[in-house]
C-alpha cells in the first residue's frame, strides 16, 4: 500500500502595497450604482458589436477555407441582430442607444488585423483568423455573461432575455470555430 507524501503548502508573504499599487481614484462621472455600471457596460459592448460588423467582412475576405467563410458570414448576420438586441435593451431602460469606445475590443480587432498582415493567405492565415475570432468570442461571452447577471439582479427582464440569447449565440459561434479549426484547418496549416 502506497502512502501519500505530504505536500508542502506555499507560504504567502504579506507585503504592504507599494506606491505604484495605490488606489485608483474614481473619475468625476464614475458609476455609483450597479445600474450605472450596467448601462456603461451596455454602451461598451454596443460599440464593440458595431465595430465587429466592420471587422468581420475583412476577416471573410481574407479567409480561404469555405467552412471558415461560412462561419464568418453566419456570425456577421448574428452580429447585426446582437446590435438590434442591445438597442432594445437601451429602449427598455428608457435610454437612447449610445456607443462608448471599447478599448478591449479595439485591441482584439487590432490584433486580428495584425495576424492577417503577418501571415500568408491560405491555411496559416485561416488558423490565425480563427484564433483572433475566438479571442473576440471569449471576450463577448465574458461580457454578455456578466451583463446578464447584472440584468437579473436589476430585474431588467427584456435586457436579460436579449443578453442571454446573444450569450448563447456567442457560445455556439465559438464551438463552430473550434470545429472548423480542429476538423482540418489546423492540420492544413502544418508545413510538410
Amino acid at each position: 500500500m502506497k502512502t501519500k507524501t505530504p505536500v508542502k503548502k506555499a507560504t504567502v508573504k504579506k507585503t504592504a502595497p507599494s506606491k505604484t499599487q495605490a488606489k485608483i481614484p474614481a473619475k468625476k462621472n464614475a458609476a455609483k450604482e450597479l445600474k450605472d455600471l450596467f448601462e456603461d457596460s451596455l454602451k461598451d459592448i454596443y460599440w464593440a458589436e458595431k465595430a465587429l460588423t466592420k471587422a468581420l467582412p475583412k476577416m471573410h475576405k481574407n479567409a480561404t477555407d469555405k467552412k471558415l467563410q461560412s462561419a464568418i458570414e453566419l456570425h456577421l448576420a448574428e452580429t447585426h441582430i446582437h446590435v438590434k438586441r442591445l438597442e432594445e435593451c437601451f429602449a427598455s431602460l428608457g435610454k437612447k442607444a449610445q456607443a462608448k469606445k471599447c478599448d478591449a475590443m479595439q485591441g482584439l480587432l487590432d490584433e486580428g488585423k495584425g495576424i492577417m498582415e503577418e501571415t500568408e493567405p491560405g491555411a496559416v492565415r485561416d488558423a490565425g483568423i480563427i484564433a483572433a475570432a475566438q479571442k473576440v468570442e471569449h471576450y463577448e461571452i465574458a461580457t454578455y455573461g456578466t451583463l446578464a447577471a447584472y440584468a437579473k439582479v436589476l430585474k431588467e427582464k427584456t435586457c436579460l432575455k436579449n443578453l442571454l440569447a446573444t450569450l448563447n449565440e456567442e457560445k455556439i459561434c465559438d464551438k463552430l470555430l473550434s470545429k472548423v479549426a480542429d476538423v482540418t484547418l489546423n492540420s492544413k496549416a502544418i508545413k510538410k
